[in-house]
């Protein structure tokens, strides 16, 4: 089923499993002050401790080794490494040096994301992602990671969903910074995108690893086969999945926005689309669940979930098909597309140790059906070269706090205990086969 060479890895995030917020220099970034606001996040759950990764990584880097893993996807945190004049905080940039020294003991390969949404608060106090220089302080941010770390990582992933940082938290304001205004999205997506095209020159001219960018997808159907509900489904499909990958490849915004929102125009400079379609070396891919949407005279398009289908704990349905349809679909729009990672793909459930056992048979179920997927795909000439499970372990889950579980490995909030769920110990048995 699967070749040799294909990279079997776990991800997780900075802010989602470091905690230590304020220790060792690290500045506040908009998720601290997203957190700080009541009614922002479930429970008044903050990222303050989360994991305490930053003081348990070498047991959590044993446990990821002992799984059988080859590769381990993280996210250095902005705010960690960097003060607010662009200085390099050495106490900061120390932490990622023990961990990937842990890892490099351990033959584990590292991927590193360098923005995976905590950007930090004083850039936020300027405009964030609004203000065009944010894209050149996150250049200023890669060429000073890749200098340090040139030679030790094994990939470089620019940014992490840029549809999440920008709709989520530029339009809808379910993540950080929290505004509600649609041009204010598309102006921070196109920031973004300039942000990692202008890093992505940055990363090369340090480092020989690929450079690649992480984008979130999700498969579309539309409701009936009505004219209304296929538009819906094309607008919904250009929003969710190629605002994002258009430009990557094609040097273009796809032409459904201007239909979606007439009045929100990229702030486009002569030059911006060639520096953002930088060629990259590997692009990552994150899948989840399927939308299914029906036509809505006001935002063009509205999901109409189906009844009677399996969904996770988010609510969403699970669709693995969608992922190999939309690898497919990818590999044909885009003649020039490189060789793809899926760098997260999991599933939130109501976890519970009981009797010193997590039993997540659905995760299990989840994670086969999501790997069968991949390998049709990679049967009809699409280029998968690995795989992260989302996540290592349980974490804080953004807006939702700790109360949705998408790891394999069980986390004791309280405790900080870990327990390897079965979803873990089907994993570590899987990959042992491989060997």
């Amino acid at each position: 089923m699967w070749r040799k060479d294909f990279l079997f890895g776990a991800a997780t995030a900075s802010f989602q499993i470091e905690g230590a917020s304020k220790v060792d220099g690290r500045l506040p970034c908009i998720w601290d002050t997203y957190c700080a606001t009541p009614g922002r996040v479930a429970n008044g759950d903050t990222g303050e401790v989360a994991c305490d990764h930053y003081h348990r990584y070498a047991s959590d880097f044993a446990t990821l080794s002992n799984l059988g893993f080859g590769a381990y996807r993280f996210s250095i945190a902005w705010p960690r490494v960097m003060d607010e004049h662009g200085h390099i905080n050495p106490r900061g940039v120390d932490f990622y040096r023990r961990l990937l020294d842990t890892l490099d003991e351990l033959r584990i390969q590292p991927y590193a994301t360098l923005y995976h949404w905590d950007l930090p608060q004083h850039l936020q106090d300027r405009g964030g992602w609004l203000n065009r220089d944010t894209a050149y302080r996150f250049a200023d941010y890669a060429d000073r990671m890749s200098r340090l770390f040139a030679g030790r990582i094994r990939g470089w992933m620019t940014l992490n969903e840029p549809y999440c940082s920008a709709y989520l938290g530029y339009a809808e304001g379910r993540h950080a910074p929290g505004l509600t205004n649609t041009s204010y999205a598309v102006e921070a997506m196109h920031h973004l995108l300039l942000g990692h095209g202008l890093a992505v020159s940055a990363l090369r001219a340090n480092d020989r690893a690929p450079v690649g960018l992480v984008a979130n997808v999700n498969a579309v159907t539309p409701a009936s086969n009505s004219a209304a509900d296929l538009n819906a489904a094309r607008l919904a499909h250009a929003n969710g999945n190629l605002w994002v990958l258009d430009p990557l490849f094609k040097g273009e915004y796809p032409v459904e926005l201007e239909q979606l929102w007439p009045q929100a125009k990229a702030p486009i400079r002569v030059g911006d689309m060639d520096i953002i379609r930088a060629p990259m070396d590997f692009v990552g891919i994150n899948y989840y669940f399927r939308q299914v949407v029906e036509a809505d005279a006001q935002r063009g398009f509205k999901e109409k979930p189906l009844p009677n289908v399996e969904r996770t704990q988010m609510g969403w349905e699970v669709y693995p098909d969608g992922l190999r349809d939309l690898l497919v679909e990818f590999k044909n729009r885009y003649p020039e597309l490189p060789p793809i990672y899926i760098t997260e793909n999991g599933m939130a459930s109501d976890d519970r140790v009981t009797e010193g056992r997590v039993r997540d048979e659905q995760r299990m179920r989840y994670l086969g059906r999501h790997f069968a997927a991949i390998d049709e795909a990679m049967k009809q000439g699409v280029d998968v070269r690995g795989y992260f499970v989302w996540s290592l372990m349980d974490n804080f889950e953004w807006a939702y706090g700790y109360e949705k579980r998408f790891g394999i490995v069980h986390v004791d909030y309280g405790t900080q205990v870990r327990t390897l769920k079965d979803s873990a110990l089907a994993l570590k048995e899987f990959l042992a086969q491989r060997d």
